[in-house]
């Protein structure tokens, strides 16, 4: 009887973990093709239909050569300064954000790649749940698998939110600035480096001095001799 029961838990994870993986999003089209949506411009689409808004969004996808390195080396330093390194998932980052949870007892602090914030950009939900996060951490692998980690930074600067209806670079570049991604200053990437945690409370029009006061950290560590990651292969 118990090993009848050993059996089939045993298959029961064997197919779940099949299923599991069989389920993941094909990335390998990525390396070449700009995604034609993604799950989080479609849910702010569905949002704004419910308020009965326009669901339209401002999204200009461009190549990393019309995308200042200025901005990919404040992006780099702001969200995850291990990027060049690390195989997706940043596992020191991981221990230190639940050692500090479980000292403040709850989970405001996150550990979140860069990798894995653009795999759940373009496949899943802001959820916090357990398996959302698995899922998350199986697709930054994938994308670090099959993906350059130029072409991986490149994606995400394309697809993150910088505001309102606002997605990209380009977009936020010329909403925020009047201008192209290629043209920014260091303080101006900085400042679009600064919004994206969370650009509801870091808002460029609503909270200027919030993200004047967090772009100029950001400066700051971009003059460190050892902030130059993002010109690395």
């Amino acid at each position: 009887m118990r090993r009848r029961l050993l059996f089939l838990a045993l298959a029961t994870v064997s197919i779940g973990g099949a299923l599991f993986f069989v389920t993941l999003p094909d990335v390998r089209p990525l390396a070449k093709e700009w995604p034609k949506t993604t799950a989080f411009m479609e849910g702010r689409k569905v949002e704004l239909a419910r308020r009965g808004d326009s669901s339209r969004l401002e999204w200009i996808p461009v190549p990393s050569s019309r995308i200042t390195p200025a901005l990919a080396r404040a992006v780099v330093i702001a969200e995850d300064s291990r990027f060049w390194s690390h195989d997706g998932v940043d596992w020191d980052a991981v221990r230190e954000a639940a050692e500090h949870n479980w000292k403040q007892k709850g989970i405001g602090h996150g550990a979140s790649t860069i990798t894995q914030q653009l795999a759940k950009n373009l496949y899943l939900s802001p959820s916090r749940n357990p398996w959302r996060k698995l899922r998350e951490w199986a697709i930054a692998r994938r994308l670090e698998r099959y993906l350059t980690k130029r072409r991986i930074l490149e994606l995400y600067l394309n697809v993150v939110e910088f505001g309102r209806r606002t997605y990209g670079a380009e977009a936020a570049a010329r909403r925020y600035f009047g201008k192209s991604a290629a043209d920014l200053d260091d303080h101006e990437a900085a400042t679009l480096a600064a919004v994206i945690p969370s650009p509801r409370f870091f808002d460029p029009v609503r909270h200027p001095r919030r993200v004047e006061m967090k772009a100029r950290r950001i400066l700051r560590s971009m003059g460190r001799p050892d902030s130059g990651l993002a010109t690395k292969d």
